[in-house]
């Protein structure tokens, strides 16, 4: 049973409905821990302090902000945790927007909300009307003892709620944003589209495999007698291309090559014909 991350409730004006958040998504990986290769045991990371020249113990640990070379501000876990944001209940629509105004960047983590038994009509009456009017709901959340800006929007039979990066969050990069605009030619840019009209299809996230993480599994595998090595992958040299016209020529007559050939049109048999175009009596 996955376990519940936020237990509230959603307040919609003077309607409260009772919720449970559980995590969405999480990232996962083959995990490896250090061992010494000499002897095969797992190694013990230890906090070395070089001023007193010994190993110190995690209790003699305080924060530290830096405020100048090798010269920082000392802040305690007991100050911190006095400045955290007091544990709510309430999770508050602030406002209404549309799905597309809010850019994809904000978007932090993701949780599936469930809503308790007396909750159910109330959750109904929000997901049906936000899916009818394709909009997301802005609200202030206090998780993990930090006040959190999150948008709600329907998914699926549910509601799923995002937290949202802080603006001064999202980071400013020069070599990204001072990029000159490029002219492009008109006829090189409806190629482009042709080619990406070839290459359109629904979302089907199932056919996405991590490559990489069945190579390791296979490479453990192997280590342990129980199938062969993975086999090495070439990595392939790219190189910018000159001529774009030439290229996106190319692409185009490699996609029509790979589509499946279409069927030809099926003759019509003579009962067909004559059941579609009746012959007219002579009067």
């Amino acid at each position: 049973m996955a376990s519940t991350v936020w237990k509230g409730y959603i307040s919609f004006g003077l309607i409260s409905v009772p919720i449970r958040l559980y995590v969405a998504a999480r990232e996962h990986h083959v995990s490896f821990n250090q061992i010494h290769a000499v002897c095969g045991t797992r190694i013990r990371q230890q906090l070395y302090c070089p001023h007193c020249e010994r190993v110190v113990e995690r209790s003699e640990l305080v924060k530290g902000y830096p405020v100048s070379k090798d010269e920082y501000v000392q802040v305690t876990n007991d100050e911190l945790k006095a400045l955290e944001a007091q544990s709510s209940e309430t999770m508050e629509i602030l406002q209404f927007v549309k799905l597309q105004e809010v850019d994809p960047l904000y978007f932090q983590t993701s949780y599936f909300s469930v809503a308790e038994d007396a909750g159910k009509r109330g959750y109904a009456l929000i997901r049906q009307g936000m899916d009818h009017l394709k909009v997301g709901a802005i609200a202030k959340i206090t998780l993990h003892q930090r006040e959190q800006i999150v948008m709600i929007r329907p998914y699926e039979k549910g509601l799923v709620l995002h937290t949202l990066y802080y603006p001064e969050e999202i980071r400013a990069v020069a070599e990204f944003e001072n990029q000159p605009e490029v002219e492009t030619k008109k006829a090189e840019t409806e190629l482009a589209e042709q080619f990406m009209k070839q290459l359109m299809g629904d979302f089907n996230p199932e056919q996405y495999k991590d490559e990489y993480e069945s190579r390791v599994e296979q490479l453990i595998e192997s280590k342990q007698g129980e199938a062969p090595a993975p086999a090495k992958q070439p990595k392939k040299k790219m190189a910018p291309v000159i001529d774009l016209m030439e290229a996106l020529k190319k692409s185009l007559a490699q996609q029509e090559s790979k589509a499946p050939p279409k069927k030809p049109p099926q003759r019509a048999t003579a009962a067909a014909h004559r059941a579609a175009h009746p012959r007219r009596k002579a009067s």
